[in-house]
């Protein structure tokens, strides 16, 4: 517990402004986000776009999601075709660039669904086993239970948790959570439950937990 006490000593005001970002993003459909000092940049992004963000970062990193999100825009995720986009993600570094593209270009077929969807369901984990679920009609190609979470809780749902490499890594160097070889759902669900515990005691979101976790293995509050 001390280093997340330390970390939030040292984030808290970035953490904060995150979140409101965030919740902007859920209410309006559009934020702006703005990331210094840890990133020189500054990116607007409607809902979207934070969705093809999601899809981005997963086996990637934030930095590279956020630097094609700020060069690809709203309009171009919505509008670019599968080659424009894989020439652009490949530019920028992503490791599976025309597989990412042929991933947001079918989610623009289920975003009008999906956005109603967002607007008629309040309970973050019945819209998480939407999104998720492969039998849902609402199923993205490349959401899991992880990106899922990302997405939700990047548009103002506070109450899930986003279980990466740097949640995992963490919850096993401070003795919380044992190794194991894959993340399945059950322990998805599991170390959900043990980061809620951590909350309690901390007083905080599960969306506020992740941001400090994340400052502690990285140094950056991104997103």
């Amino acid at each position: 517990m001390e280093k997340l006490r330390k970390a939030i000593l040292e984030a808290e005001k970035y953490v904060h402004q995150r979140i409101e970002e965030f919740e902007k993003l859920g209410e309006k459909g559009e934020t702006l986000f703005n990331f210094e000092p840890f990133l020189n940049l500054t990116l607007k992004a409607d809902t979207f776009s934070e969705l093809c963000f999601c899809l981005l970062t997963a086996n990637s990193s934030a930095i590279t999601g956020i630097k094609i999100q700020a060069y690809v825009g709203s309009e171009g995720f919505s509008s670019m075709d599968i080659n424009s986009l894989t020439d652009i993600f490949s530019s920028l570094g992503h490791r599976f660039a025309h597989q990412r593209a042929e991933r947001i270009v079918k989610a623009r077929e289920k975003w009008e669904k999906i956005e109603k969807l967002l607007k008629s369901v309040t309970d973050s984990y019945k819209l998480r086993e939407f999104l998720c679920n492969p039998e849902s009609e609402f199923k993205i190609k490349g959401l899991g239970y992880k990106e899922a979470s990302h997405f939700l809780r990047n548009t103002g749902c506070k109450d899930i948790a986003i279980v990466d490499r740097h949640i995992y890594r963490f919850l096993v160097e401070e003795g919380l959570y044992p190794p194991v070889k894959s993340l399945t759902p059950r322990r998805y669900k599991e170390i959900e439950k043990v980061l809620g515990e951590i909350c309690a005691r901390l007083e905080l979101t599960q969306a506020e937990l992740d941001l400090y976790i994340f400052y502690i293995k990285t140094g950056k509050v991104l997103k």
